[in-house]
């Protein structure tokens, strides 16, 4: 699997990116990106999908250590967290799992980092 994932009941769509951000932070990341998708797929493609944000999060800590063991580790940050609603009033909150991603580096070091980075976003998701 490339993902954490959580399904959310019982709560709307702006609360869990509200929710989702707020954990986030609490495990060190912040969020330098938010790209609405349903918004991007109506205005470029007029496509209706549900409502699918994605949010670029970073633990600038984590970030310094992978950039001074591998420069173009970058292009593989930030770690994008999803938040999307699926049928029913079901919303999920996913997020990249870092070692998945980062298996294309040879680099034991880089993959202890994204040990660490995986075991922040593991928790983070399993609190929102």
């Amino acid at each position: 699997m490339y993902t954490f994932d959580k399904q959310l009941r019982g709560i709307t769509f702006e609360d869990a990116v509200a929710r989702t951000k707020q954990v986030l932070a609490t495990k060190g990341f912040g969020v330098l990106t938010e790209i609405d998708m349903q918004k991007t797929m109506k205005a470029r493609l007029d496509a209706d999908i549900p409502a699918y944000v994605i949010l670029g999060a970073c633990n600038p800590g984590m970030a310094y250590q992978a950039l001074k063991l591998e420069p173009r580790a970058g292009a593989m940050l930030p770690c994008n967290v999803i938040v999307r609603e699926l049928e029913g009033g079901v919303i999920e909150v996913s997020a990249i799992d870092p070692v998945a991603s980062m298996t294309a580096i040879d680099n034991d070091a880089l993959k202890a980092v994204a040990s660490k980075v995986q075991d922040l976003l593991s928790e983070a998701i399993n609190a929102v």
